[in-house]
Parts: C-alpha cells; sequence; structure tokens
C-alpha cells in the first residue's frame, strides 16, 4: 500500500490535542498530511485550545500551542487527497460558515472518500448537509446538530469511535487510540513504513 494525501482543516483555537495527535500519528506512519485554515498559507500559525474535563458541567479551556500549518488552503484540491480530517474545538463554529470548506467536506462524502472528524467537527459535518442517515458520535452538547441535520447522534463512551461507512467519528481527544485505529484500517500504513516499523 502507497502513502496516502490526507488532507486536515484546522483553525485558531482548534483543539491542541485534535490537531497535532492526529497530524504527527499519520505523518509517523508514512502519510503526507497537510494542514490547512481558511485565509493561511503554509509557514502561518494558527492558536489552538487545551480542552479538559475538570469537574464542571462542561469542559475547561485554556491557551495551547502555535500550530504551523504546512500547506496554503486558497491552493489546495480536494481532489488530490484520499482522506480528510477534521478536528474539533472552536475553530468548527466559524470554520462552517466558509462555502468552501463546505464544498471540501461534501467533496470526500461525493467521492466516498475517508472522513475522520472528533468532538466538534461534527459542526462542519452538520453545517454541509452530509449527516442525513448517517451515525454520527461527537461532543455530547453537538448531538442536537447531529440530529437536527438528519444523522443518528451515537452516544458512545468518550474514549470509543464509531464507524459508518467512510465516515470515522469520535466524542473528544480520549478516543484518539479508537478514532485514529478506525481511520488506518480504511487507508492502511504504507508497505514500506510497515517494513520501518517491524525493523525498529
Amino acid at each position: 500500500m502507497s502513502a496516502k494525501n490526507i488532507l486536515m482543516i484546522v483553525g485558531d483555537f482548534g483543539e491542541d490535542y485534535e490537531i497535532m495527535v492526529p497530524f504527527q500519528t499519520l505523518a509517523a506512519v508514512g502519510h503526507r498530511v497537510h494542514a490547512v485554515c481558511p485565509d493561511k498559507a503554509a509557514g502561518d500559525a494558527i492558536a489552538t485550545a487545551i480542552h479538559d474535563f475538570e469537574g464542571q458541567q462542561t469542559y475547561t479551556e485554556k491557551r495551547g500551542h502555535n500550530f504551523a500549518l504546512n500547506a496554503t488552503f486558497a491552493e489546495i484540491r480536494a481532489e488530490d487527497y484520499d482522506a480528510l480530517v477534521i478536528p474539533g474545538g472552536r475553530a468548527p463554529e466559524y470554520l462552517r460558515l466558509n462555502p468552501k470548506v463546505l464544498e471540501i467536506v461534501r467533496h470526500f462524502f461525493t467521492a466516498n472518500k475517508p472522513v475522520a472528524a472528533v468532538c466538534h467537527g461534527a459542526q462542519l459535518l452538520a453545517a454541509a448537509g452530509v449527516l442525513k442517515g448517517r451515525t454520527c458520535s461527537a461532543y455530547p452538547a453537538c448531538q442536537p446538530e447531529v440530529e437536527l441535520a438528519g444523522g443518528v447522534y451515537a452516544n458512545i463512551a468518550i474514549d470509543a469511535a464509531v464507524t459508518d461507512g467512510n465516515l470515522i467519528t469520535a466524542p473528544a481527544w480520549p478516543a484518539h487510540p479508537a478514532w485514529l485505529g478506525q481511520l488506518l484500517l480504511q487507508i492502511g500504513v504504507p508497505v514500506a513504513q510497515q517494513k520501518h516499523l517491524a525493523a525498529a
């Protein structure tokens, strides 16, 4: 299996873990990952946020790292990519207002390519109108959006993930092992990297 081209749509105050962990994990197993943000270019940075569960009725939020983009949003073509990753955090609430972002999301569903969304990433899916009849997990506060968009909300454990056809979703970053594992089942690990990992 050859390396895949994977697109990540990120934005300011996206969740730090949900951006950095999939970006590094997918690159570590040999895939090419391009992280882009509307109105930003390769070399620009976004500000991330760290969301945690500390006993209050909702998550807490703290400033995270600066994350450097490695591709330019205005130059990408969705058809050049084999899979799409949508992190959560606060970014999806404004990214879903961008028509090109929604057009990109719809392309991956029309072409039946893998789409992995976590946490508030479901807000992009709902806004793009791709959830009708689909089972989708998300942060629990996004359940109404999933259901209003015609989806079936998957009320699963915080560290679990669910796959429905080409759609892989999870409630939040504690699900990374399950969520990324299910994505890798769809896109695989490049053969050259399998040999490298076996030799390590």
